[in-house]
């Protein structure tokens, strides 16, 4: 069995000061022989550590209160068995802790004060802020744009808040890939055990206590052992609805090469979305992105997007080395960001 992992372009993008990218490690470590799934969690830990990596962990975008909230899921293919952490607070590295659930309880998901209290019992850090300056100073530019624009009214600010999101993307203050930002890594172990792990501070400024679609099994993860694993980055909502990463698994069970199944997955959603006028830009496209990663018992990979482009990519690592490739866009880039 030829061993493989992939992730989301963050997982070849940032070191954390080290010399080892979240692919990079977590082949190495797989290939070593430690666990797939411990593989893998030391590889996106690297990523949650990152202050530059605003998506994930330390310098997380926060919440509109300015909170950082993270959720993490992992699932282990041969064990049969995933932990997940939701709104956890305080503990940079969600997806260990996720770890922990599935090593150590019989639940599969723990959430807010509750996940932050078993961190601290497994022996984690808890910080009282997970903001960078950078991250802070986004939030308080998005807050003073919302604040300028929207009532009090908590339901306007939420539609008035993600619109200021938007603008930002188009502006370049932000990455446009970290208004919805996501981790996600699967790992094919040369004995063939199929793992994954997928962590987030979510949507940027997100409605305290919203929970999207990466801790939640069969949304933003799923794996089965001799079958393949999928996970996801972009608008958690989207994913939930379709439990996408089960319904690509789903296809590989049946024969299905990971690319047409997350295509599929990709169409399902677009034709979802069109439910909802908020969401739609002046095409009637999305005008948000997801993306999806796949990854077969094969050894078969592939990285979709709704919207593609050169900087749209994914990232792969073998006996080969690690590398970046693009995505199979499903909608033309130019259509994403039509006013």
């Amino acid at each position: 069995m030829n061993p493989v992992v992939i992730a989301s372009a963050n997982g070849h993008l940032y070191r954390n000061g080290g010399r080892e990218t979240c692919v990079e490690r977590a082949f190495r470590l797989m290939t070593e022989g430690v666990d797939a799934l411990e593989a893998v969690v030391a590889g996106v830990t690297i990523v949650e550590l990152d202050p530059t990596e605003t998506s994930v962990g330390v310098g997380g975008l926060p919440n509109a209160d300015g909170v950082v909230q993270l959720d993490a899921c992992c699932i282990h293919g041969p064990r049969r068995r995933a932990g997940a952490v939701a709104a956890l607070e305080g503990v940079p590295v969600a997806a260990a802790v996720a770890h922990r659930v599935l090593l150590d309880t019989p639940h599969q998901l723990l959430a807010g004060s509750g996940a932050q209290e078993f961190a601290r019992a497994c022996g984690f850090d808890v910080r009282s802020d997970l903001l960078t300056p950078r991250s802070r100073g986004l939030w308080l530019e998005w807050k003073r744009r919302v604040d300028a624009r929207a009532p009090s009214d908590p339901r306007q600010r939420m539609v008035v808040g993600y619109a200021v999101g938007l603008d930002m993307s188009r502006e370049g203050l932000i990455d446009a890939n970290h208004l919805w930002g996501t981790i996600t890594c699967s790992a094919l172990a040369p004995d063939g055990a199929l793992c994954g792990a997928t962590t987030t501070s979510g949507l940027a400024w997100k409605l305290p206590g919203r929970v999207g679609d990466s801790p939640v099994l069969g949304a933003g993860l799923y794996a089965r052992d001799g079958v393949g694993a999928a996970g996801s980055t972009g608008r958690g909502e989207s994913t939930l609805f379709a439990l996408s990463s089960y319904q690509i698994v789903d296809a590989m069970r049946r024969g299905v090469h990971p690319k047409d199944a997350a295509l599929e997955a990709l169409r399902e959603l677009r034709s979802a979305a069109t439910a909802e006028p908020a969401l739609l830009n002046a095409r009637g496209e999305p005008n948000f992105n997801v993306k999806f990663y796949a990854l077969n018992a094969a050894g078969e990979t592939a990285g979709v997007a709704l919207y593609g482009g050169a900087g749209v990519s994914y990232a792969v690592c073998t006996e080969n080395g690690a590398e970046l490739r693009l995505c199979e866009a499903l909608i033309d880039e130019r259509d994403q960001f039509v006013d």
